[in-house]
């Protein structure tokens, strides 16, 4: 969404007056002083390029017969009004006369796709409708019509400190939400179980507000950028699409969390027929950017949404692909939504992609690490801190695994195939053996996940977040044993997981070792 702000900072538009000949000295010298340090600004309606806003609005007034003022007062725009009125009038090429004559109930512009402007740092856009023509403080401050200056000052003053009033206000609340959250995490225990049903709102608020941090960690171009830069995830992605066209030929695609629309533009290059990229944070707005710098508008449509709020604009479609995956893979529940895309939307025959996946364990002697995590809260200075092993130990590690500490053959505990699988089976017991292979110390489990692009293609592309070959930025996930188990090569490590979602934090997952006698739960959050 566009922001504005006052170029000007506090200081308000000067008013023109219908005074005596003083007044309009005077007034001339206003827009002088409001003109200084302008930025250029194209017409809303031709291409020509106005000195500055005043400019533009005398220009448009007089050439094409539209005076934006009353406008801004007839349909009683507000803030965001004004932002969508202007986007609109850009976005649609209008010329002048699609402003007159507009119903007051229903204004072409209503819909919150206009927030987002279609000219960089367009300086209509840095304008306040208030400062043109007083909207809200009954202050008539436009150009084109007059009122005491000294009184329109000092109610523009109180409108301001009402503004401010309120913004702090909304900051103060914004800091109380995050205190909130803040608690939240602190308090979360890792075998709490939601107990009386008088808890199930709280918990509903709790979710509400972790979607919403989930979403918004996915606004940032950063954590795109690191993704994109994976060339094993994307170049896998890629080389499945442009190696299989068969499968995309004429078909419709879905794309479930699109981010920048690279998985999209993908498809559509591929001859998918048309694409459908539906995304919940604010990526999706540079994405629709992205796809029409890239021609590919035609093909590509864009929702802005959670897939289990939204309507797609088709009943069916052919194909699903997603890059859903998490650290161990299922790590934020992503896949959830994509299996609910599956049973709403996807044809009989359809597909969706990766379709297979696997989940791999090994054991790692790292002794070093284990010092450096573990055993230093033994002697900390002098001091026992042996107590902070039990808020060290369960939280589990993602990082880059060093292949020459793996003590073990890999061993899958878990297949998961996209096509078939249901969202009870994303929670599952397995009992696992590993092969040591040197005899050592063992000092912690290693997960992580291997994804296969398999069902129709004739070239199959496959991928792994595997320590023994290029690394990702899904890392690998490590679980630190307390103790070390002393193991020989040879030998089988035998243990059971338990992996399940956090039920005050479903995003966030729970894993539990039993491997010699001993039981050890891990969160990933």
């Amino acid at each position: 969404m566009a922001e504005y702000t006052d170029p000007h900072g506090a200081e308000e538009m000067p008013e023109l007056s219908d005074g005596d000949d003083d007044d309009i000295e005077e007034d001339e010298e206003q827009w002088q002083w409001m003109e200084e340090d302008s930025q250029p600004v194209t017409c809303l309606f031709c291409d020509r390029l106005l000195s500055s806003v005043p400019a533009t609005l005398q220009h448009c007034t007089a050439e094409h017969q539209v005076n934006l003022v009353d406008v801004i007062r007839k349909h009683s725009l507000d803030d965001y009004g004004y932002i969508k009125m202007i986007n609109f009038i850009r976005s649609r090429k209008c010329d002048a006369s699609c402003l007159t004559g507009l119903p007051d109930a229903s204004l072409p512009w209503e819909s919150e796709d206009f927030l987002r402007p279609v000219l960089q740092d367009d300086p209509l856009l840095q304008t306040d409708p208030e400062e043109l023509c007083g909207i809200g403080s009954g202050v008539s401050a436009c150009p084109l019509s007059g009122a005491g200056s000294h009184d329109a000052l000092l109610q523009r003053a109180q409108a301001a400190e009402e503004r401010a009033r309120l913004s702090e206000e909304a900051l103060s609340r914004a800091m109380e939400d995050l205190h909130k959250l803040k608690l939240l995490a602190q308090g979360l225990v890792l075998n709490a179980e939601t107990g009386r049903s008088g808890n199930l709102g709280t918990v509903a608020e709790l979710r509400e507000d972790e979607d919403e941090a989930y979403f918004s960690s996915y606004g940032h171009y950063g954590i795109h950028e690191e993704m994109l830069k994976d060339k094993v995830r994307t170049e896998s992605y890629r080389n499945f699409m442009y190696r299989n066209p068969e499968v995309f030929r004429d078909k419709v695609v879905l794309d479930v969390g699109c981010g920048t629309g690279i998985l999209s533009m993908f498809a559509a290059r591929s001859g998918a027929k048309k694409v459908i990229a539906v995304d919940q944070s604010e990526i999706i707005y540079q994405a629709m950017d992205i796809v029409r710098s890239n021609q590919l508008e035609d093909k590509i449509t864009l929702i802005k949404g959670r897939i289990e709020d939204i309507n797609l604009p088709v009943e069916k479609v052919d194909i699903i692909i997603s890059e859903w995956m998490g650290y161990f893979l299922l790590f934020e529940s992503m896949l959830d939504s994509v299996l609910y895309a599956r049973d709403l939307y996807l044809a009989d025959g359809g597909s969706v992609y990766p379709d297979l996946c696997n989940i791999s364990l090994a054991a790692l002697g790292d002794t070093e690490r284990h010092q450096d995590r573990i055993a230093f809260w033994d002697d900390v200075y002098g001091f026992n801190m042996a107590c902070m092993k039990k808020a060290v130990l369960p939280e589990a590690m993602v990082e880059v695994v060093k292949a020459d500490t793996l003590i073990s053959e890999p061993a899958v505990i878990q297949t998961i195939d996209c096509n078939t699988v249901c969202l009870s089976e994303l929670e599952f017991a397995s009992d696992f053996c590993l092969k040591i292979t040197s005899t050592t110390d063992c000092t912690a489990v290693v997960g992580y996940f291997d994804i296969f692009f398999d069902k129709g293609c004739s070239n199959k592309v496959t991928f792994s977040t595997g320590p023994q070959v290029t690394k990702t930025h899904w890392k690998q996930t490590v679980f630190l044993l307390e103790k070390p188990i002393s193991v020989q090569a040879g030998e089988e490590l035998r243990g059971k997981i338990t992996v399940r979602k956090n039920k005050k934090d479903p995003r966030s997952l729970l894993v539990t070792f039993d491997l010699r006698d001993r039981k050890q739960t891990y969160s990933l959050q």
